[in-house]
């Protein structure tokens, strides 16, 4: 039963960025060609990859969702943010809010699985090149991607829920640009320990294991490749590991240390940088460091468009 203290809450107000009045304009640009440039780099990969027949392997499947996940993870919260700086006006429904905190969890989880996928992938190609096409074939590839989506879908949901059982009081101002699940429960008025034990239990399970599972995998990758010296096989490992361990970093360091070792000397703006750090740059750098430098990708692009200009210039 409600109290006579708690009022039904029917909006939100999301916290806007603090910067000053002059800069407002250039941190707008910024964060739009920040936006634009991931939706479009996403973009051209899915499309490379579903143009091009020589990228129709396991590796490039699990690309092209992680792709369609960072495109759709990005705008989950980067139109909004856009449009609070430009309208001034941070209010977000309560039924939106819960909307945006669903589905920034399911894409979310989507990428740490994927990335665990991936991590699979070049590990087997690498340790187990002559059985990569036996190992990885269709069958298990397709049971990884559906796993994926079923578990995060579920997730998702389970958070949704028990964050829609919730009482809010009179304070709905959420400390975050975004409808962020801690920020939310914050301004609870119920309580919330259930939703604390759940947010533990399921991050051990969502967060932590999956990166401990490709860090095991690129260890492994790393291991294998020094066993057989071969200058072109080492540099080939370290600039695949490199690279794809510095946004994986990047992803699940800031993610775990904002909800699973989360510092009471955390400020609002170091929460903030660290939330940008995986729901903006993140998804903007992952086509430059997955896809775009790769020789495939250059190959594809080549393919794909010079091949359309040939017949007018016969």
């Amino acid at each position: 039963m409600i109290g006579r203290n708690h009022s039904i809450v029917s909006e939100f107000l999301l916290l806007q960025l603090l910067i000053e009045p002059e800069h407002q304009n250039l941190f707008y640009a910024l964060f739009l060609a920040m936006y634009v440039t991931t939706v479009l780099g996403n973009l051209l990969i899915l499309v490379l990859i579903c143009l091009d027949p020589r990228l129709h392997t396991p590796m490039y499947l699990f690309l092209s969702n992680l792709s369609f996940s960072d495109l759709c993870f990005s705008s989950v919260t980067m139109p909004k943010l856009l449009q609070d700086m430009q309208s001034q006006d941070p209010s977000i429904p309560y039924a939106g809010c819960l909307t945006q905190m669903y589905f920034f969890l399911f894409f979310g989880d989507l990428e740490s699985f994927l990335l665990v996928a991936m991590a699979y992938d070049r590990y087997v190609a690498i340790c187990f090149p002559l059985h990569y096409t036996a190992i990885m074939g269709p069958r298990l590839c397709l049971s990884l991607l559906v796993l994926s989506w079923v578990l995060t879908t579920f997730h998702a949901m389970l958070h949704t829920l028990l964050m829609a059982r919730l009482h809010f009081c009179e304070d709905n101002v959420i400390a975050h640009f975004f409808c962020d699940m801690s920020a939310l429960l914050k301004l609870s008025c119920s309580d919330t320990r259930v939703n604390e034990l759940v947010i533990f239990i399921t991050g051990g399970l969502i967060l932590v294991i999956p990166f401990l599972l490709i860090i095991t995998s690129y260890a492994r990758i790393v291991s294998s490749t020094l066993k057989v010296p071969s200058a072109r096989g080492i540099r080939k490992a370290f600039s695949t590991c490199g690279s794809h361990l510095t946004v994986v970093s990047l992803f699940y360091g800031t993610v775990i240390g904002l909800y699973l070792c989360p510092s009471a000397n955390n400020s609002t703006v170091k929460e903030t940088v660290m939330a940008m750090m995986y729901t903006v740059v993140t998804p903007m750098l992952n086509p430059f460091i997955y896809s775009l430098r790769n020789r495939d990708m250059k190959g594809a692009l080549r393919r794909v468009f010079w091949r359309k200009k040939t017949p007018f210039s016969l």
